[in-house]
């Protein structure tokens, strides 16, 4: 299971007018706002855009420029593997440390949409154990109690994380893991393809094709 929410896609127009600098061409700009405040590339500037990213990472630097905010839920083992991207990325979680026991454990705190019968009845056992772990931690302020929290809780847990990346970040992201075993994966990967101009900018969808 994975969610992505509250997604802002902020910079464009100061990437796209910073693709100008080379050149000088800032006269050929041609986009703009919509009535809905989005911003809009004009042929001008996608042509641009497209064209410098298609030229390699040395060459599209204003993609870096384009930055992404998201909140996502997810487990800890795809968690795990996000973690592998440390450049051009940042996130902020909730504390599993600091909060483990502040509410009670539910099967929906965990990805279990993939397990059998078998094994999902043996989860919720250990989601009913968890949660008397989590009383008697609460009772008791015992550390043996949090540890045994801490400790059992299974990589299925899903966690909350704030992020930020640019575009570049993207493109590496979608590349790599496309064509992943983990259904998580390919949930985040059709979330970029909602992004502005992600077609274009980061999957160049159609220059594969050609």
């Amino acid at each position: 299971m994975l969610n992505c929410e509250r997604t802002s896609v902020m910079n464009f127009e100061n990437a796209i007018r910073g693709a100008r600098n080379p050149m000088n061409s800032w006269g050929r700009m041609d986009s703009g706002y919509d009535e809905d405040g989005n911003f809009v590339l004009g042929p001008n500037d996608k042509n641009l855009a497209r064209r410098l990213r298609n030229a390699g990472s040395d060459h599209r630097k204003y993609i870096r420029q384009i930055f992404v905010s998201v909140d996502i839920t997810a487990p800890l083992y795809w968690w795990k593997e996000y973690d592998t991207y440390k450049v051009a990325t940042v996130a902020n979680s909730t504390s599993t440390m600091h909060k483990i026991h502040s509410k009670p454990f539910s099967i929906d705190d965990f990805s279990h949409d993939h397990m059998t019968p078998e094994t999902l009845e043996f989860m919720n056992q250990m989601v009913e154990y968890l949660e008397k772990v989590r009383n008697r931690y609460l009772e008791t302020k015992s550390k043996d109690d949090w540890y045994d929290m801490i400790q059992l809780l299974p990589s299925s847990y899903n966690q909350m994380r704030t992020c930020t990346m640019n575009y570049e970040s993207l493109i590496n992201m979608y590349f790599a893991r496309r064509n992943h075993k983990l259904a998580e994966w390919h949930t985040f990967c059709d979330w970029i393809m909602t992004l502005p101009y992600a077609k274009e900018l980061i999957v160049a969808e159609e220059d594969e094709e050609a």
